[in-house]
């Protein structure tokens, strides 16, 4: 497995980052277990978690991956790099949710306190929160990282023009810098690639971005004539609904058609097309693959070691794909 610098910090990370917001709903704590033990098998020494996974559970199972994570990481803390974000409501008080100083002071030590560890080495805001000053969440993001509770700090789902005023905002304060950026990629959503990642590229934020597969909608398992296959992220719980508005239109299925085409002319599986597809854009650091079945790392693992596509093979997939660059970011 390749490691890359984080951005322009001296951290070095997995080229793949796993992805565990199904750990604790869609995946027990066996299969979640035999999920991570694939991972490191594989390499992939890097994950990416929230207080509020796993995703589509509800309030009664928010914490539940941190937990699981926290337990499988007993005694090999130090060979792994951790990350984790707030910002989602983990509570009924209105102050427990948001980029307040109060909750992201309260979110970290309660993260901390799952994860069986001290320190968090990428600590995310993940969404971003009209409500609290710019400067407020900045300021608790610069406490969290000279309190030692975290190496890092980054944001998730954030457009360019507040990730660059962010940017601006730390420098100018002299506190701790932005390093990471979390956005959705994939050849169906592509409209990031307008901004948000030649900002990344010239300002040298990590881009660690999530859904490369579309939810496993890009492995062209799903039939657009029936229902959406039972215990997959179409189905579970109240995340049904958010990837069935993304990904489960007409346009989409005929595009995932064009793709399949494409794949099997280039003798590469469709999963693997999609991931070494992410992987070929110069602005990406490590793309976050997810599984709910150890099995399905493989792929993923597999696109990594084969490297970026070839020239043409991405041209092509360009072209295919071109009117997904135009696509509402906040769809």
């Amino acid at each position: 497995m390749e490691h890359v610098n984080l951005g322009r910090t001296g951290l070095r990370v997995s080229r793949l980052c796993l992805g565990t917001m199904t750990f604790g709903l869609q995946c027990d704590e066996a299969q979640s277990q035999a999920i991570l033990d694939a991972s490191a098998e594989g390499g992939i020494d890097f994950m990416d978690a929230a207080d509020v996974y796993p995703l589509g559970g509800g309030p009664d199972t928010q914490g539940r991956t941190e937990e699981i994570i926290g337990r499988w990481l007993k005694g090999r803390r130090d060979r792994f790099i951790v990350a984790t974000k707030c910002v989602g409501q983990m509570g009924r008080k209105p102050w427990d949710g948001g980029m307040s100083r109060k909750h992201v002071l309260d979110a970290v030590d309660a993260s901390l306190r799952r994860l069986n560890t001290d320190y968090i080495d990428l600590y995310q805001l993940h969404s971003y929160d009209a409500h609290t000053p710019l400067d407020e969440a900045l300021d608790a993001l610069d406490t969290v990282v000279k309190s030692g509770k975290a190496r890092y700090v980054g944001v998730s789902n954030w457009p360019a023009y507040k990730v660059a005023r962010a940017l601006g905002r730390c420098e100018i304060k002299g506190i701790a810098r932005i390093d990471t950026v979390q956005p959705r990629y994939n050849l169906l959503f592509r409209t990031f690639e307008r901004d948000l990642l030649p900002l990344c590229q010239e300002e040298g934020v990590a881009v660690i971005p999530y859904n490369p597969m579309a939810g496993g909608f890009l492995t062209g398992k799903h039939d657009p004539k029936g229902a959406p296959t039972e215990g997959t992220r179409f189905t579970l719980g109240r995340s049904a609904g958010t990837y069935t508005e993304r990904y489960w239109h007409d346009q989409q299925f005929h595009t995932v058609e064009e793709i399949r085409g494409a794949a099997a002319e280039a003798g590469i599986s469709m999963a693997q097309l999609a991931v070494r597809w992410v992987l070929s854009h110069p602005a990406i650091t490590a793309p976050i693959v997810g599984a709910s079945k150890p099995e399905q790392l493989a792929d993923s693992l597999a696109a990594e070691a084969a490297g970026p596509l070839p020239a043409d093979v991405k041209a092509k997939l360009d072209d295919i794909t071109h009117g997904w660059r135009a696509v509402d970011a906040e769809r």
